[in-house]
């Protein structure tokens, strides 16, 4: 586990750098384009992204996502994607971002995200490392809500959700030109705040 961080002369947490993370399996590295390889691995199994694309990424596709990904704009306020490893092995992505449209009521001031490789399923590596990424988002960068949404149909996330100690704040649905399998059944948005994170 990383210890409290202590922000330069002058300075604010959220202009220093994005920290290496650690958990008692997992290390979770800044993500960089030396991680762009395992990406691609990554998103070419169309089962990783069975509630996210119709469709594997193509690299092109996933050197685009790379370059948003480690947008400098994100790191200045001490959030972004990290890449995890247990030992040498790639286990996949976190990622704490800034809520991107903000809507009334919304409860975040920060987006959890995760990506893992099908042979890291049910290992408990997401859970471990989530639990991680909101331990900095709260401890570190004084958040006062995570939040993390996926497809209501998506049974796996949503139990990583609960496990780290979300709770489900509302459904939604979403118009798309070609929905996935299950997206009738809509969104749904999990949340925690730093006072129930802290009584965990």
């Amino acid at each position: 586990m990383t210890t409290h961080r202590q922000p330069p002369p002058g300075g604010s947490i959220r202009d220093m750098p994005l920290p290496p993370l650690r958990t008692d399996r997992l290390r979770l590295d800044p993500l960089g384009p030396e991680h762009l390889e395992q990406l691609v691995e990554l998103d070419s199994d169309p089962e990783v992204l069975r509630y996210l694309f119709a469709r594997p990424r193509t690299r092109a596709e996933v050197e685009e996502s790379m370059v948003r990904r480690t947008n400098p704009a994100h790191r200045e306020r001490g959030m972004g994607y990290w890449a995890g490893f247990a030992g040498e092995e790639f286990i996949g992505w976190w990622a704490l971002l800034p809520v991107a449209k903000p809507q009334e009521g919304d409860p975040g001031d920060g987006v959890l995200g995760y990506r893992l490789m099908r042979r890291a399923w049910r290992r408990g590596f997401a859970s471990e490392g989530a639990r991680e990424v909101l331990r900095y988002g709260f401890a570190d960068l004084g958040l006062p809500r995570i939040t993390a949404e996926t497809m209501a149909v998506n049974a796996g996330s949503r139990a990583v959700m609960r496990s780290i100690g979300m709770t489900h704040w509302r459904s939604y649905l979403l118009d798309f030109d070609e929905p996935l399998p299950g997206a009738d059944e809509g969104e749904v948005l999990y949340a925690i705040s730093r006072s129930a994170w802290e009584r965990q």
